[in-house]
């Protein structure tokens, strides 16, 4: 094989990523070329005009093809940042999203405002583990459990929760929707990012969507989960605690009305970068 330049082939992948309609085809080139080809984090422009082995341009050939195929660019790099976190994922756990750290800022400013020493937290369907850790990031006292039932999501919560031992995160394997009996009451903080998007709207989402674990995506009628949380899981809040989870476009209203259904007060919703309404929260009396 002849020998390609690192600028050589980030001109290569990039135009056949822009080609397949990949939203970013230059950043999705460079995470390639930096993780898969070796380059090392941010050093593809100094290492332009050195020529890749061509094991490494294989790599980077194959995870190209399959990007532009739409498999997701953080399964190819097996791992993704989450606030200042660096999580491992992969098929058959929900990736995590800028999105979901709005829900972490809220629940962490709520706790700052009330100078809780020591609070306890549920993080229910947790996935990669990204809003339990993300919290213990921005309040290191935190006491997290961690609840998630797929059996594919859980070792990536385990290898993240390991790879962070400074944070007091345990982790249980348990149904949200029928399991609440399990778990006692006195929560000061129950978080989630659950299913939430409509099972009749899953065939018609975005390629890269459709690899995601279904199980982390199908809400039912995309409220399936909330009514669990306002019903089964409020009431394990400690007196003035709070439930917080994020929901969908559209979604934000529907699920403050169950909030105040299961007795909360003060239900309120946060808005993300775009200005959506992403987080709805309420507090027990």
């Amino acid at each position: 094989m002849v020998s390609i330049t690192v600028a050589a082939l980030l001109r290569e992948i990039t135009a056949q990523l822009a080609q397949a309609g990949c939203d970013a085809p230059a950043f999705d080139a460079r995470c390639l070329l930096e993780d898969i080809g070796g380059v090392g984090r941010g050093m593809v422009d100094a290492r332009a005009a050195q020529p890749l082995p061509p094991d490494a341009v294989q790599a980077v050939r194959r995870a190209a093809d399959r990007r532009a195929a739409g498999y997701p660019l953080q399964y190819l790099l097996g791992e993704w940042d989450f606030l200042t976190l660096t999580l491992q994922v992969g098929e058959g756990v929900l990736i995590p999203r800028a999105d979901t750290e709005v829900l972490c800022e809220h629940a962490a400013a709520w706790l700052q405002a009330r100078v809780l020493p020591v609070p306890r937290v549920l993080d229910l369907c947790a996935g990669s583990g990204c809003v339990g850790l993300g919290l213990c990031t921005l309040y290191p006292a935190a006491r997290v459990t961690a609840v998630e039932l797929s059996e594919a999501a859980l070792p990536y919560l385990r290898r993240n929760a390991a790879h962070y031992p400074d944070f007091a995160v345990e982790i249980v394997q348990a149904d949200v929707l029928h399991d609440a009996a399990r778990f006692s009451a006195g929560y000061d903080l129950i978080l989630s990012n659950p299913p939430y998007i409509p099972a009749a709207d899953i065939p018609a989402l975005m390629a890269e969507v459709q690899h995601e674990p279904c199980m982390a995506l199908d809400g039912g009628d995309g409220l399936v989960f909330y009514r669990a949380l306002a019903q089964d899981w409020a009431p394990k809040l400690a007196p003035g605690g709070a439930l917080m989870a994020e929901v969908g476009i559209d979604q934000a209203a529907d699920v403050a009305d169950l909030w105040r259904m299961a007795g909360l007060t003060t239900v309120h919703t946060v808005r993300d970068l775009n200005g959506v309404e992403r987080v709805v929260a309420g507090e027990r009396e």
